[in-house]
This record gives structure tokens, C-alpha cells and sequence, in this order.
């Protein structure tokens, strides 16, 4: 009779255990979940790189574990007192980690077309660039055009630098992208955008 209690009290609490055990897992495949989400659909700019997303989306989640989950874990154990604080708190862990997914998300959807319209602006003055260095500029630009690099210096402006042949200065372009097709005026500056 002792014996058939004891595993029965051991089996209540394996299955509360079981049930409380949610929210680590959750906390792993939601943030890489998130990242893949802000990767793809950017909160800001034109794109986000996955190492940026990824610390992105693990410092909201923990920052939610550790100012909702508890008062959130509060409220579900007061509508269930036989529920035990752990899992309490997992339960409330993984529903406030499955909100910041699905905020991500909306937040995403809502940026896509700013997003877009930056990696259109960004297509147009390469484009831009590619024509002018192809019809203007001396054969060592033409070869390395490839290996331009741009900065988006304000609203409608890029500069835009594309490297020379060994030790030859950058030829560097000044980019108007509000206007069409883009204006293109050479950069007196012959300074890199990106050092060596």
C-alpha cells in the first residue's frame, strides 16, 4: 500500500515536471524562429544579417522572461492554486515567447514594403553606377566594378566608390536616387568608403 502511494505521488510529480519542462525548448527554437523571421522580413532598413537578428531576438525574448513571465505566472496561478510556481511560470514563459514571435512578424509584414522600396533605391543606383563606370571611366574601374561598395549617405543620396588597380585611388560617385533614372556627379573626394 506504501509502496503503490509513493509511485504514485512520484508519477504526479513526473507529470508535473513533464508539463513544466516547455519553456527552455520553447526559448531555443523561438529565438532562432525569431531571428529567421527578422532576417527575412526586416523590423528596419532593407535587411538584417542573421547575427544582428539572432541577439536581436534572444534579448526581447529573455527581456520578456524576465519582466512578464512572473507577473503573468502570478495571475495563471491565482485562476489554478493547485498549480505548482514552476509551472506556472513555464506556461506563461511560453505564451509571452509565442507573442514576441507573432509581433515580429506583424512588425515585419508592416515594414515590408519600406524595405522593399530601400533594396529598390539600392538596385537603381547600382544599376546607375554599373552604366556610368561602363560608358565613363577608365578600364581599371571597369575591371573592378564588382568590388564597388555604397553607402546611403541621406534620403535619395548614395556614394557609391569602386576601387582602382593596386595602389590607384577609388573612383567615387555621388548617387541622386530621387530622380529618374538616378544622377550620377564624380565625388572629389577620392577617399574609400570601407578602409582597406
Amino acid at each position: 500500500m506504501e509502496g503503490s502511494r509513493i509511485t504514485a505521488q512520484t508519477a504526479r510529480r513526473l507529470r508535473w515536471r513533464m508539463s513544466g519542462a516547455w519553456l527552455w525548448p520553447s526559448f531555443a527554437v523561438l529565438t532562432v524562429l525569431d531571428a529567421l523571421l527578422i532576417n527575412q522580413q526586416p523590423l528596419s532598413g532593407s535587411h538584417t544579417g542573421m547575427v544582428p537578428a539572432m541577439l536581436l531576438a534572444g534579448f526581447v525574448n529573455l527581456l520578456v522572461l524576465v519582466l512578464l513571465a512572473p507577473p503573468l505566472a502570478r495571475w495563471v496561478r491565482s485562476r489554478s492554486g493547485s498549480l505548482p510556481k514552476v509551472v506556472a511560470f513555464d506556461r506563461a514563459g511560453v505564451r509571452l515567447l509565442g507573442g514576441v514571435t507573432i509581433v515580429f512578424f506583424i512588425l515585419g509584414l508592416l515594414h515590408r514594403d519600406a524595405a522593399q522600396a530601400q533594396r529598390d533605391e539600392f538596385h537603381a543606383q547600382s544599376e546607375a553606377v554599373r552604366l556610368y563606370v561602363a560608358h565613363n571611366a577608365a578600364a581599371q574601374y571597369r575591371r573592378n566594378i564588382d568590388r564597388a561598395d555604397s553607402v546611403h549617405s541621406g534620403p535619395g543620396l548614395f556614394r557609391t566608390c569602386v576601387p582602382g588597380d593596386g595602389a590607384a585611388r577609388p573612383l567615387c560617385l555621388l548617387v541622386y536616387t530621387d530622380q529618374s533614372p538616378p544622377g550620377i556627379q564624380v565625388d572629389p573626394s577620392r577617399e574609400a568608403n570601407v578602409a582597406p
